[in-house]
């Protein structure tokens, strides 16, 4: 999917039309050096745009290979490999996104870069004695799984952008050289994972002082190794990561440090291009990420229960709203726990977003009271239609029509913890996205089933949920999330705060936030609903846990006259409009 018309919009479109082959000639002999990016003269910029990332330095790359000549996927990639360097504690080479793509011609990609688990991965590799041990699944060689973020970045930027992949690569390699000073939070998460960093001896020569101490907010982090393996990429793309030099470090690692990983699994890797979850809200239209992400379903299937209700009626941050918001997220969440995973290795039912059956669900709610979820429902067809077979999020936009919502992770804080020696690569934990066994919960407390269990080459389960809005056939809004499960109730407040209560993309963003992913039983809401709202929820049955802050979110919208790109308030992001 995609294939087809995605090489129309890229290389075949110069191959076609002599004159921007020629102009893509000139464009490469006016190249400066790696690193440096474009001349300003070699390419038209679009005169307006957006972008919004969780760090000012991604958002200024992806700002400035747009005024170079770039366009809105050029930005994406350009944000995420900059993230990578700047935020990877998060997302980077080393882990997986979800890329969804709209077009001018208003055609979609989604790109599924997902990790994959080893050829040797088995159902029951993280049980020991019979019970699930967490620590295999998310510290250290066994837990990682074949990284896709690099080829999902090469083929966006192959396809549909006007920037050549290695120029990203070179410009990404001079901030990981300069260096950049530790933010407050990434400090923090340092200081919580330094214990394991230090078990790690490629990890500790990074991130930590020779006597074992975290880098602390405001110290340099230069990383010489992530900019010589971006060097090394830029010169040999795809041959160096899944079948030359970074597959055989890895791999070799591997082979000591209790792994599995081989260089067959990173040469065997291959991109997805998956159907999109469409759905529509009070007259809008949503374009989903289908499976092995959960969120576009379950995006779709909250916002469908919640068409049953009036919620501008109830108030934004009412005990009413929040309330039956939750009462809707916890019957998807028993659903996700049971039907999904990935549709090549396992049936998902398309019956999930079916409207009738989410006012089924909507039905079961009462509004004065919390209603006993004890496992999942049956959509309709569900024997017979299905789908085809910590983190972070970004969005951009540009003048043309090119709408990209992108999210992108290594999972849990610094994934694994480990980094290859000579790589400075962070590689990912997905691995504990896995169910470990049926039932159990991993390190966000989700629990899963048979459909998620661990098989060779299988992509583990995801929240995460790229998400665009559309009306009148136009896109609208861009908008996804990062926080593990947190990213589905994040992208469905966002929407509504647009769509119900008409508030601005910033407002959307900036109110407040809760959660209910039915296992454990609980209710997270951030404290700025207020002492007066959590005693009405817990008066209604609900365990509340009351927390300074949820997630990330990121979104663009459109205001009047212009692009509006919103960075969480909640983080010390940044969003350019232009």
């Amino acid at each position: 999917m995609g294939q087809g018309w995605g090489c129309v919009r890229g290389r075949g479109l110069f191959l076609i039309h002599a004159m921007r082959l020629c102009l893509r000639l000139i464009v490469c002999a006016h190249l400066l050096l790696p690193g440096l990016g474009l001349q300003a003269a070699a390419l038209r910029p679009p005169k307006h745009g957006a972008v919004t990332t969780v760090h000012p330095l991604a958002t200024e790359a992806a700002e400035a290979i747009c005024r170079q000549g770039g366009n809105a996927v050029d930005a994406a990639v350009a944000a995420g490999l900059t993230l990578g360097i700047v935020d990877g504690s998060n997302s980077g080479i080393g882990g997986g996104c979800f890329i969804l793509i709209s077009a001018p011609d208003g055609k979609l990609a989604l790109v599924d870069g997902r990790e994959t688990a080893p050829a040797a991965a088995s159902r029951d590799m993280f049980l020991r004695d019979g019970k699930p041990d967490p620590a295999a699944s998310q510290k250290g060689g066994l837990a990682v799984g074949v990284p896709g973020a690099f080829a999902a970045y090469e083929w966006a930027c192959r396809r549909f952008g006007r920037v050549p992949f290695r120029i990203h690569l070179g410009n990404a390699a001079a901030i990981a050289k300069k260096g950049f000073p530790i933010p407050q939070a990434y400090a923090e998460r340092l200081a919580q994972s330094a214990s394991d960093l230090a078990a790690d001896p490629g990890a500790r020569a990074i991130f930590l002082h020779p006597d074992g101490t975290p880098l602390k907010a405001g110290e340099l982090l230069v990383q010489h190794d992530l900019a010589a393996s971006y060097i090394a990429g830029s010169e040999r793309e795809l041959d160096w990561f899944y079948r030359g030099d970074f597959a055989s470090k890895v791999a070799g690692w591997m082979k000591g440090h209790g792994g599995l990983l081989t260089t067959n699994d990173f040469a065997s890797y291959q991109l997805k291009f998956r159907e999109p979850v469409r759905s529509s809200y009070r007259g809008h239209d949503l374009i989903g990420f289908s499976p092995p992400s959960s969120g576009g379903v379950h995006v779709a299937q909250i916002l469908n229960i919640l068409e049953s209700f009036d919620l501008r009626s109830m108030g934004r941050d009412s005990a009413d709203f929040i309330h039956v918001v939750a009462e809707a997220m916890r019957l998807a969440f028993a659903d996700r726990a049971y039907w999904l995973g990935d549709p090549d290795f396992t049936h998902v039912p398309r019956g999930l977003v079916d409207t009738n059956y989410a006012a089924s669900l909507a039905a079961r709610i009462h509004r004065d009271r919390v209603t006993p979820v004890e496992g999942h429902g049956v959509p309709p067809e569900a024997g017979e239609d299905w789908y085809g077979k910590h983190t972070t999020h970004f969005c951009t936009v540009d003048s043309i029509g090119n709408w990209v919502s992108c999210t992108a992770t290594i999972n849990t804080t610094f994934g694994a913890k480990v980094v290859v020696p000579g790589t400075g690569v962070l590689l990912n934990n997905e691995m504990d996205d896995f169910s470990a066994a049926p039932g159990t919960a991993n390190a966000f407390g989700l629990v899963g089933g048979e459909a998620n269990a661990v098989a060779p080459g299988k992509r583990p389960l995801s929240s995460m949920s790229p998400t665009l809005v559309y009306h009148h056939q136009r896109p609208i809004m861009a908008v996804g999330a990062a926080g593990g499960p947190t990213i589905i109730s994040q992208t469905v407040l966002a929407i509504i705060g647009v769509v119900d209560f008409g508030m601005p993309v910033a407002d959307a963003v900036a109110a407040a936030r809760f959660h209910h992913q039915w296992r454990p039983d609980q209710l997270t809401v951030e404290k700025k609903v207020g002492e007066g709202v959590v005693r009405d929820l817990e008066k209604r049955g609900h365990k509340v846990v009351v927390v300074d802050s949820i997630g990330a979110c990121q979104a663009v919208g459109i205001a009047p006259g212009q692009f509006q790109a919103v960075a969480d308030p909640r983080l010390e992001g940044k969003a350019v409009t232009w």
